[in-house]
């Protein structure tokens, strides 16, 4: 039996990188799946999004576990789409147990100098659309009178400061308090909700130019040697990034019983990186 046998569990943000690993994960441990992720793009990050062709591979990946999928293109800044999507999972699978809230965008820049594009694509997708994502699912959860788990992906900057990302530090930290206020809301139905603080995760969010330019300001075209030399003196055990395998493993013991009194706390990931 797998840690969260006949559950259904809502992700957003799953075509690819943690959100896809966390599908998985789940699948594999029992799980039926309601995944979206959109090809609508964000005009101010600076690298390519998920596509199409990654949700059909994340739907592929959860249908080879054995367990089932209903996955659909939806933006997390579209209430209307993120309704139609839980419901039509909810319709296919008859319940809701776990949402895991982990769309999310990154788009460095000098905080003075940064557009007001950038600040608010950021704060629509990384704060606002968390809310609305949890406002689309989680009422399926509270009605189906079982209790359940929500897990929102804040992220170690939240608690630490870092050059070029007071947008996405300041999404991040919003998010801890959505979370807490929301635990205390939903504790009477017997609804956990946590946050989970990833630090450097080696996903297409951090591969890529913007990302190292952030890291290395120094160089003129640094590439991902020049970004891991110095990701590297950042943790404080001996990794450059974690996979994100090690960031599902955290949302799995959220969303299990073995974590069944935990809520309205904070899971920092991150191999020593806040230290």
């Amino acid at each position: 039996m797998g840690t969260v046998d006949g559950k259904v569990a809502f992700i957003t943000g799953a075509g690819r990188g943690q959100g896809r690993s966390h599908a998985v994960r789940l699948a594999a441990e029992g799980a039926d799946i309601v995944a979206i992720d959109t090809t609508a793009g964000a005009a101010t990050v600076p690298y390519p999004l998920a596509t199409a062709a990654d949700l059909a591979e994340t739907a592929r990946l959860v249908e080879a576990t054995g367990r089932r999928i209903v996955a659909r293109d939806a933006d997390v800044r579209d209430y209307g789409a993120l309704e139609a999507a839980v419901a039509a999972g909810v319709q296919e699978f008859g319940r809701l147990d776990i949402v895991v809230a982990n769309a999310g965008i990154s788009s460095p820049a000098p905080t003075l100098e940064m557009s007001e594009d950038a600040w608010d694509e950021m704060i629509d997708i990384n704060l606002t659309g968390v809310w609305k994502s949890l406002k689309a699912s989680v009422p399926h959860i509270v009605a189906g009178g079982r209790g359940g788990s929500v897990v929102i992906t804040s992220s170690v900057a939240a608690m630490v400061a870092n050059h070029g990302l007071a947008h996405y530090a300041a999404a991040k930290a919003g998010l801890v308090s959505l979370m807490k206020v929301l635990a205390k809301e939903l504790a009477p139905q017997n609804i956990r909700v946590n946050t989970i603080h990833p630090g450097t995760v080696g996903t297409d969010m951090v591969y890529n130019e913007s990302t190292y330019r952030l890291f290395r300001p120094d160089l003129e075209n640094p590439g991902r040697a020049d970004f891991e030399a110095v990701a590297a003196k950042m943790n404080k055990l001996p990794v450059t990034a974690l996979d994100a395998d090690d960031i599902s493993n955290t949302v799995l013991f959220l969303v299990s019983d073995a974590a069944k009194y935990i809520t309205g706390t904070t899971h920092v990931v991150d191999a020593g990186n806040a230290l």
